[in-house]
C-alpha cells in the first residue's frame, strides 16, 4: 500500500534544486529523504518537463538491489516510475538494459562495464551517484570510466551524508565529476597546492596533507552554489529524549 508524500519544506527545496540545477551535490544525513527527493525530481524532469529520457543511478550493491525500487513503490506519486535493476550476470544485465524504464540502477562496480558496453552510444542523460564518496578517488577505474562519458551526461546529482569522511581532500574527485574542475581546479595537485600544506613526508615524498588556515571556509564558498548540505539534527523534528535506566 503506497503513501501520499507530503514533503517537508527542506525536501521541497531539495527537489526544486535538483530540477533546476543541472549539477548538484546533495549532502544530507541519513533519514532526511535523499532518495524520495531524487525520485520526485526525476519524475518531474521526465514526465512534466520532458527534460530527460533515461536516468542512471549508480549505487553500492546492497542499495542497488532494493532501496530505489522499494522507495519508488512506497509513494503514490513515484510508484509509476519504471525502474530496471542492472544486476547479476552479464546476460541478466543486458536484459535489464533492454527493458524499457525511466530509471536504471546499477552497482558501482559495474559502471566501467556499462561505459565499455555503450561506448559512444551512451544513453543516460541524467546520472545519480548514490554514496558519491565511492568516486572520491579520481584515479580508480569507476571514476575514470565515468569521466569518459561525462560530456554526454546533461545532469548529475551526488548523494551522500558524508562527502569528506577522511578530510577535505575527498571532495576534489566528487566535485570534479560535477564541474570538470571549474571550482576546485582541474587537477588534484593544484587543489592540494592551493588549500593544503604537506603534513607527513619524507625527503622525496608527501604522505599526507593538512588544510591551510581558512581552507575549509574557502572551499565551501567555492562549491556553495552547486552543493546543498543538511544535518539531521537541524531538520528532523524528534520528541524529547527520555532516559529509562
Amino acid at each position: 500500500m503506497s503513501e501520499k508524500f507530503v514533503p517537508y519544506p527542506y525536501q521541497s527545496y531539495c527537489i526544486k534544486r535538483i530540477v533546476q540545477d543541472p549539477i548538484l551535490g546533495l549532502f544530507q544525513d541519513m533519514g532526511l529523504g535523499k532518495t524520495v527527493e531524487t525520485l520526485s525530481a526525476i519524475l518531474e524532469l521526465r514526465y512534466n518537463r520532458w527534460a530527460i529520457s533515461k536516468a542512471l543511478v549508480v549505487a553500492p550493491k546492497k542499495v542497488a538491489e532494493g532501496t530505489w525500487t522499494a522507495e519508488a513503490a512506497r509513494w503514490d506519486h513515484t510508484k509509476r516510475l519504471r525502474i530496471s535493476t542492472v544486476l547479476g550476470s552479464q546476460t541478466q544485465r543486458l536484459q535489464a538494459l533492454a527493458t524499457p524504464a525511466d530509471i536504471y540502477v546499477i552497482n558501482r562496480d559495474n559502471i566501467a562495464w556499462l561505459v565499455d558496453h555503450y561506448r559512444n552510444d551512451w544513453p543516460f542523460d541524467m546520472v545519480v551517484l548514490d554514496e558519491s564518496t565511492s568516486f572520491k578517488n579520481a584515479s580508480v577505474k569507476r571514476s575514470k570510466a565515468l569521466a569518459l562519458v561525462r560530456s554526454r551526461i546533461k545532469r548529475m546529482v551526488l548523494l551522500t551524508g558524508t562527502p569528506s569522511p577522511n578530510g577535505l581532500e575527498d571532495l576534489w574527485g566528487q566535485i570534479y565529476l560535477l564541474d570538470g574542475g571549474q571550482r576546485l581546479y582541474p587537477t588534484l595537485g593544484q587543489f592540494q597546492m592551493r588549500y593544503f600544506d604537506p603534513d607527513r613526508r619524507s625527503r622525496t615524498r608527501i604522505f599526507s596533507y593538512r588544510p591551510k588556515e581558512g581552507a575549509e571556509q574557502a572551499i565551501m564558498e567555492r562549491i556553495g552554489d552547486i552543493c546543498v548540505s543538511m544535518k539531521a539534527e537541524d531538520y528532523l523534528q524528534m520528541p524529547d529524549l527520555i532516559y529509562d535506566d
